[in-house]
């Protein structure tokens, strides 16, 4: 499945909201079952009664729920209102700019904070607060004002944010073409043998849950699109483990699917099943230890802490870094202290 440009309105004054090319490899599969995979938070029914109201288009042709979708069909989901995505409105929120120019600025994004308007977030996002406080930001490819890039909802650090059409093109460049310079800080389940270590491996949307992605490889690879992560260890703590991960690619996920594909899930990656206890004891203690850890740090254990570009005007290499943020930190520091003070088992 490949998204593809999208048309907003089209000649009847209708609005596409989800655009969708189907794999070559797909087997003849009823549109609405196909569409629950690819479509967040739609059930049947809602997509079985959008095709009743004649919204699902195949080919540019209405097609019934029980039409079976085949390779290379182009799908279209139309209504007559725009998506809330693009209903985009100012909202007065404190967002921490660590630097502004005339051409860009870079953000230290909190955890928990959306970036762009989506299912089930349409307030309260980064782009709510950047169009309050900027007038005529450029849109980037999927309309989107401001963001050349994005993080996770629940990973905190860097993004820069372009300000001028300029920006725009040069800064999405360096990051098409691999000039950027991106690290996270990760702390991940297991003790990562290697000091370091490169995975590559296709990423592509899971084929059972729809809300992950996941690694295709040999001859699935091509339901995947090309991603590469460097990782190195940067502290030994017991049952988990400290990691830096530089992004070579930008896939939805990456370093979260690429780690737990190698064994070692985020810690407290409530998506990816890193919120259970993966490794270490039996012991009631360990397993109210390991609760207190996710108390404090109630999110998935992955900050964005290096970015580094060429300034789109002047070319100067500028590089921003960020201290690892308290919850982390603090995790950080119960499991540096009780690694100390047991002797860990396999």
């Amino acid at each position: 499945m490949d998204n593809y440009t999208p048309q907003l309105p089209d000649e009847d004054n209708l609005y596409e909201h989800h655009a969708f090319i189907v794999d070559k490899g797909q087997a003849p599969l009823r549109i609405d079952k196909y569409l629950m995979n690819f479509v967040e938070n739609a059930t049947r029914n809602k997509i079985q009664a959008a095709a009743k109201e004649g919204s699902i288009y195949v080919n540019d042709v209405p097609v019934k729920s029980n039409y079976k979708v085949k390779p290379f069909d182009k799908i279209r989901v139309l209504f007559a209102h725009p998506p809330f995505e693009n209903l985009l409105v100012g909202e007065d929120i404190d967002i921490d700019v660590v630097y502004e120019d005339d051409d860009l600025l870079v953000v230290n994004k909190e955890a928990g904070i959306v970036v762009h308007p989506g299912h089930g977030n349409y307030s309260g996002t980064l782009i709510n607060a950047l169009i309050f406080r900027f007038e005529n930001l450029p849109n980037n490819s999927s309309n989107r004002p401001g963001l050349v890039h994005r993080i996770d909802k629940d990973t905190s650090g860097l993004l820069v944010v372009a300000k001028t059409e300029e920006a725009m093109a040069h800064l999405s460049a360096q990051f098409a073409n691999k000039t950027s310079e991106r690290e996270y800080v990760a702390i991940v389940w297991g003790n990562v043998e290697e000091d370091e270590g490169t995975i590559e491996g296709n990423i592509g949307r899971h084929p059972k849950n729809r809300l992950q992605n996941t690694v295709f490889f040999d001859d699935e690879a091509d339901k995947g699109k090309p991603a590469v992560t460097h990782y190195k260890v940067l502290e030994r703590l017991g049952y988990v483990t400290l990691v830096s991960c530089k992004l070579e690619t930008g896939r939805t996920h990456q370093i979260r699917v690429h780690m737990k594909h190698i064994g070692h899930t985020l810690f407290n990656d409530v998506r990816y099943g890193g919120e259970r206890i993966l490794k270490g004891t039996t012991f009631t203690k360990y397993k109210q230890f390991v609760d207190n850890c996710f108390k404090v740090l109630p999110r998935q254990a992955l900050h964005a802490k290096t970015l580094g570009f060429e300034h789109p005007t002047t070319g100067e290499f500028m590089r921003f870094d960020t201290k690892i943020p308290e919850d982390m930190q603090q995790c950080i520091e119960k499991w540096r202290g009780y690694s100390k003070h047991q002797e860990l088992d396999d």
